[in-house]
């Protein structure tokens, strides 16, 4: 059963007004994390990789001189990446593909079945289940795979174990019902399961997708926060 706490929680972050994407921070279960919000049909989300010349924009002081004079709203990491900084899996970026779809089981936590693709398209975001995402097919502006998926259909990844000590500072995205985009990030080291009922019980996401938990970095500058740190691969970031 869901306490009062995650109640007022929901209710003042799903009440907030859409079209005006925001970060803020908020407290689950004495565990502080800071969420980020928009509006896929109102608002500019997207996904990075390269400059122009075709080498990682890797920071977020990059991707804010890229993508320059238009503000960066906020942007956070968007999936795993090899040593080069290449996408682990599915990657699009305005509808050229640039990673192949990884729908087997494998080591780590992407190869935590079941993972997932968030797909933008046509003013909508969307957390879509890798083996389904094959099947359908759906044509994407913009695509990044990671996994393991955190909630499936309101349910938890059946992985995920309550009072694990795998703690880390994690970060992920999830869609609502409405269609309201949030992604967010641990301020506090959590497990899977903590992590998954944030975003299944207080962000109210039926699907919901794990980015990282190792490389999870927020730009926010209407919180005066920029987390440095080595250079990154895939990002995510709403622009003004």
């Amino acid at each position: 059963m869901k306490t009062f706490a995650a109640i007022w929680i929901t209710i003042n972050l799903l009440a907030a007004p859409l079209g005006a994407a925001e970060c803020r921070d908020v407290t689950f279960e004495d565990t502080s994390f800071t969420v980020c919000d928009a509006d896929p049909a109102k608002e500019d989300i997207r996904l990075f990789l390269n400059n122009d010349e075709g080498s990682p924009l890797g920071t977020f002081s990059n991707l804010a001189e890229a993508v320059a004079p238009r503000g960066l709203v906020w942007a956070m990491n968007a999936g795993m990446y090899h040593s080069d900084r290449s996408p682990v899996g599915l990657y699009v970026e305005e509808g050229r593909a640039g990673g192949q779809l990884v729908t087997r089981e494998g080591p780590g936590n992407f190869g935590l079945l079941p993972n997932g693709v968030l797909c933008l398209a046509g003013g909508r975001a969307e957390i879509i289940e890798s083996r389904d995402f094959k099947e359908r097919e759906p044509d994407c502006r913009f695509a990044t795979q990671s996994g393991p998926m955190l909630v499936i259909d309101g349910q938890l990844h059946p992985r995920f174990i309550e009072g694990s000590d795998s703690l880390n500072i994690r970060n992920g995205v999830g869609v609502t019902a409405s269609g309201k985009f949030f992604a967010a990030i641990s301020n506090q080291r959590v497990n899977f399961h903590q992590f998954a009922r944030f975003f299944r019980d207080v962000l109210q996401t039926p699907n919901a997708l794990f980015m990282d938990g190792r490389v999870s970095r927020l730009y926010a500058p209407g919180l005066n926060r920029h987390d440095l740190g080595f250079p990154m691969g895939p990002l995510l970031g709403v622009v003004d």
